[in-house]
């Protein structure tokens, strides 16, 4: 009888995407319907305000980006380097996507450019993935014994890390990963010894934005899915919403394993050493499309639901923090004139992908001054 009840409330779900997705516009491979002003609710000078205002607020950032990140955070990073591709940028662009449709659009939507820490979401993606598989049993399991080898994970603090740590960036992972160690990435302390004699925390009990944990969650999820997590993502994800064959997502020069014979590239979940998702504007409205349609694409369930309410949840030592790279709006405190239900997922440039559930939004920005200005756009 349970499991008759549950097949029955499998097929009404089922149903009901169904019936969903009849009456939203995904858009085709390669074409994306446009609506007037008028036609979505817009008030059109209002909205070509926001446009004009986005293009007068582009980034003050350094163009060559090989030369941003050595005058950044090279500059304070003991032995900084690049290892992998970089590029530089050309000029501000983004999109507005209302009720499915697009809104507005300028600057290079179609140049593909790097996304710096929006690579991240791209990576708990595929994470995600895995845990809709079974792959990963629950987020909350240790993920030494997930390893091959547990050397990564040895010792009482390395060993109490748990998938959900790494996802949140509450792991405080001590050790090093393709030749850079953690405490000298946005190092703490004023010289060398203090920075390596960082105090240490508990699993769980300190959040840190840091590339090299972020690295050690992409190499632990290319062991459990056995196979590139480009070609994951590709498969599972963005060629079925329709994106463009122009995406790359890259690693690191030294960052190769070999796994049942065949050479395998562990990917970066940033450009902070170079590397990282390589993308233009529209292949981002499309994944932020998907997450706007709580992981559904014309019928067919992408990415589960439970996944991205999983991963909207605030961390709890930073709450306006959730899984990898979903940057909540936890009290307005991000955003403050935004919906408290809002998320963006954020990169260095600026890159942003806002999404807005109560107004049917997704805005995908590229090369915008970042800070307040971010809010008064949104």
């Amino acid at each position: 009888m349970i499991r008759a009840h549950r097949w029955l409330a499998l097929l009404i779900v089922a149903a009901t995407a169904v019936a969903l997705s009849a009456s939203t516009y995904f858009p085709p491979r390669g074409q994306w319907e446009s609506r007037s002003a008028e036609q979505l609710g817009f008030d059109p000078q209002a909205l070509q305000s926001a446009v004009d205002f986005a293009l007068a607020h582009e980034s003050t950032q350094n163009r060559d980006t090989a030369a941003d990140l050595k005058a950044t955070f090279g500059k304070r990073e003991q032995d900084f380097r690049i290892m992998g591709p970089t590029k530089s940028w050309d000029a501000m662009c983004g999109i507005i996507i209302n009720d499915g449709y697009v809104a507005a659009k300028w600057g290079p939507v179609d140049r593909v450019d790097m996304t710096h820490s929006i690579s991240k979401t791209f990576l708990s993606t595929t994470v995600g993935l895995a845990w809709d598989e079974g792959l990963i049993r629950d987020v909350h399991d240790l993920v030494g014994p997930y390893m091959p080898d547990e050397t990564l994970f040895a010792g009482d603090h390395n060993g109490a890390i748990t998938w959900d740590h790494l996802l949140r960036q509450t792991s405080d992972w001590s050790g090093e990963l393709w030749g850079f160690p953690d405490w000298a990435d946005r190092p703490v302390g004023e010289n060398i010894t203090e920075m390596r004699d960082r105090e240490m925390y508990a699993p769980g009990s300190h959040f840190k934005y840091n590339d090299v944990r972020v690295n050690l969650l992409a190499l632990a999820a290319l062991h459990v899915w056995r196979e590139p997590l480009p070609v994951v993502l590709r498969e599972s994800v963005m060629d079925p919403i329709g994106a463009s064959s122009t995406w790359r997502w890259h690693g690191y020069e030294n960052s190769w394993i070999t796994i049942d014979g065949q050479k395998m590239q562990s990917v970066s979940g940033g450009g902070h050493f170079g590397g990282g998702m390589f993308i233009n504007a529209w292949d981002l409205a499309r994944f932020g499309y998907l997450f706007l349609q709580n992981g559904e694409w014309d019928g067919d369930q992408i990415i589960s639901s439970a996944w991205i309410k999983q991963a909207r949840i605030p961390t709890p030592v930073k709450d306006t923090y959730g899984y990898a790279n979903w940057f909540l709006n936890t009290d307005h405190k991000m955003l403050p004139d935004a919906p408290a239900s809002s998320v963006t997922f954020r990169g260095n440039g600026a890159n942003i992908i806002y999404l807005d559930w109560e107004n049917d939004l997704v805005i995908v920005m590229r090369w915008i001054q970042g800070g307040d200005t971010v809010n008064q756009f949104v």
